[in-house]
């Protein structure tokens, strides 16, 4: 397959790329900053992974005078992405969204189960723009035309950014470290690096 990835230093998508250039699949990435890529051509593309896109990490830096960057990016620039994928007969767009669209993590000692029923209920910027391109990317949905949904929890792995790597360190360095019963989910990348 030939698969075109947006979102140039997303971690995510450079370690989809690595694992899926090991079995012999052809990548390209390409970065939405500006508007040349509107003049890339989408047709020789089987699929598109989309995670171009400001993230959560960057949520507490937000105000309500830039909250219209947050929709900008994550809501409207992954619904172009896929409109011009979709006239150009790319078959599959794959959006990395997030699991923050149903809210925060539960606090310590208290558990959140997510099922097929829960209904979205995003506490932030960042959640509301993910969940606004779902609704945004569903209706473009056809025979000719998969849309897929990732709404994936906290990932890790090697050279991870956010919370996790400062933990790690923290439980390498400290000679105590709180013991909690996690309840949260998380995926690893570790295999694909």
């Amino acid at each position: 397959m030939k698969i075109l990835i947006t979102g140039q230093n997303s971690y995510t998508g450079t370690n989809l790329a690595n694992h899926l250039l090991k079995h012999g699949h052809k990548i390209k990435f390409l970065s939405l900053h500006g508007q040349d890529w509107e003049c890339e051509n989408f047709s020789e593309f089987d699929s598109i992974f989309h995670a171009a896109g400001i993230a959560h990490d960057d949520a507490k830096k937000i105000n309500d005078s830039s909250k219209d960057l947050y929709f900008a990016i994550n809501s409207n620039l992954a619904y172009n992405t896929a409109l011009k994928a979709k006239r150009e007969g790319v078959k599959q767009f794959i959006y990395m969204s997030s699991a923050i669209i149903y809210g925060e993590s539960a606090p310590i000692g208290r558990e959140k189960i997510i099922t097929r029923e829960t209904i979205p209920s995003p506490a932030s910027y960042y959640g509301e723009s993910k969940l606004q391109a779902e609704n945004l990317l569903i209706p473009l949905n056809d025979e000719n035309f998969r849309v897929c949904i990732l709404r994936c929890p906290m990932i890790y792995g090697k050279l991870c950014k956010g919370n996790y790597p400062v933990l790690a360190k923290l439980a390498q360095k400290l000679p105590v470290f709180p013991k909690i019963n996690n309840t949260r989910s998380k995926i690893s990348l570790s295999s694909c690096v």
